[in-house]
């Protein structure tokens, strides 16, 4: 169990983390979603106690982790793929590590062999792809067998195989009982694989809640309608207070009321439907609705340069 209260980070004036209070519950997967800038890897580290809050505490099974007796055995981490020695092979980086934390040597072939990497273990780290790398972190987050797993942007660099296989093994280590907190923001990602969600903005918590709820409050029901007679049905559903949106494959969006509604309004006035179908709103649309006040950077689209004979 990860718990955090009033948990507050500042860097000069810039205010990282402010009042975060959360906790990270075992036997599930919890997703960790913020834009860019919002707090979620200095939140990271505090928790891992690599930055110290400015206010606030945050624990692990009721301690801060920097008193953990044997920490790898209580939390494996994956914050930074690269944070590899390059001229070690896979093998001696982990082999260094289990060392150190006097893990057995036997988990090193283990950990290689679930990640993928057996046939590389003799590679340098600096030769590997940033797929490659991001298995062998995944690898060393592992290896102290923990109950606790933290993982930031996981899937960085990996193939849909891969992508496959991280989500299979968060989910199976949730299945035991771990517990799994994850920041990504690959939103499709997320809705396919995390149980509940902290979003956050500018350092603030947004949300604490199941994915299904997040998105059930932060986006408006939508049905796809098709019919021969799209007039009419356009001036009865904008009658009732629906808005309207040509989807471009001759059926129209409404948005506003349930199938329900929309199928009685089109049977009371003799309108034939082929298509009558509710839309479920994604992670990712629900997502850019509540945190778009807190977006701290936007880009602009580009003008097209005018092409030669062309008058600008």
């Amino acid at each position: 169990m990860i718990e955090a209260e009033g948990l507050t980070k500042r860097y000069g004036e810039t205010l990282a983390v402010d009042n975060l209070s959360f906790s990270v519950a075992p036997g599930r997967i919890t997703g960790f979603l913020g834009p860019n800038g919002a707090g979620k890897t200095t939140t990271m580290r505090l928790i891992l106690g690599l930055d110290r809050p400015t206010a606030g505490r945050v624990t692990i099974n009721g301690k801060p982790f920097e008193q953990a007796s044997q920490p790898m055995r209580q939390v494996g981490a994956l914050l930074d793929a690269k944070a590899v020695h390059g001229g070690r092979s896979a093998y001696h980086h982990l082999l260094c590590l289990a060392q150190s934390n006097n893990l057995p040597r036997r988990r090193v072939e283990e950990v290689l062999g679930l990640v993928g990497l057996t046939g590389v273990a003799g590679k340098r780290a600096k030769g590997f792809s940033l797929g490659m790398g991001q298995r062998l972190g995944i690898a060393a987050a592992l290896l102290g067998d923990p109950q606790i797993l933290m993982f930031d942007e996981p899937v960085n660099g990996l193939d849909p195989e891969g992508i496959l296989w991280i989500r299979n093994l968060m989910k199976a280590l949730a299945a035991e009982g771990r517990t799994v907190f994850v920041s990504s923001h690959l939103m499709s990602e997320m809705e396919n694989t995390a149980d509940h969600l902290l979003v956050i903005g500018r350092g603030k918590l947004i949300a604490d809640c199941t994915v299904g709820e997040f998105i059930a409050a932060n986006s408006q029901q939508a049905v796809r309608a098709r019919t021969p007679q799209p007039d009419e049905l356009a001036k009865l559903v904008t009658a009732a207070g629906a808005t309207i949106r040509e989807d471009g494959d001759g059926s129209m969006m409404i948005t506003g009321l349930d199938p329900g509604r929309v199928g009685d309004l089109a049977y009371d006035n003799t309108i034939r439907l082929h298509e009558l179908s509710p839309v479920h709103a994604s992670l990712e649309q629900a997502f850019m609705e509540q945190t778009a006040a807190s977006v701290q950077f936007h880009a602009g689209v580009p003008e097209q340069p005018a092409l030669a004979g062309e008058v600008a």
